[in-house]
């Protein structure tokens, strides 16, 4: 069962919940006039206590989760102290510096063996001297041969 599905079951549980509250609260109030003040006394009091455990509860249910998802988040981390909460922000960050470092290296090593290829050639090529100093010579190392 998906996430979204588990959540809205969960909503529609909620509201079947919420309803009866609804209703049931609705008939208790209708036959509030037939009952003696004292006892009417009693039931708000007991009303107010039970609103305030519920409160309470739903506190602590929230707390419980949020203080669950902290110490899963530390045991993910090995022990939740701040050392690891840095070091797990920091190597990203050194993996993607390393990678950039890596890729400069490459392309380095490339621009020298294609210099070094370029160079081979005019060495074992016949050229005349005169071709060195001529300003077409680049066009001339750049042109494929047949």
């Amino acid at each position: 069962m998906s996430t979204l599905h588990k959540s809205s079951a969960g909503a529609g549980a909620e509201a079947l919940e919420a309803r009866f509250a609804f209703r049931l609260a609705a008939r208790l109030s209708e036959n509030t006039q037939h009952i003696s003040p004292d006892v009417g006394e009693r039931l708000r009091i007991g009303r107010e206590r039970a609103l305030n455990r519920a409160r309470e509860a739903r506190a602590a249910q929230g707390a419980r989760a949020r203080s669950g998802v902290t110490a899963a988040g530390a045991a993910i981390l090995g022990g939740g102290s701040e050392w690891w909460l840095k070091l797990g922000a920091v190597v990203p960050l050194v993996a993607l510096l390393a990678g950039l470092v890596l890729i400069q290296q490459w392309h380095l090593d490339q621009q020298i063996s294609a210099a070094a290829e370029i160079d081979a050639a005019l060495l074992a090529d016949d050229v005349p001297p005169t071709a060195y100093s001529d300003p077409g010579f680049v066009e001339f190392l750049k042109t494929p041969r047949d």
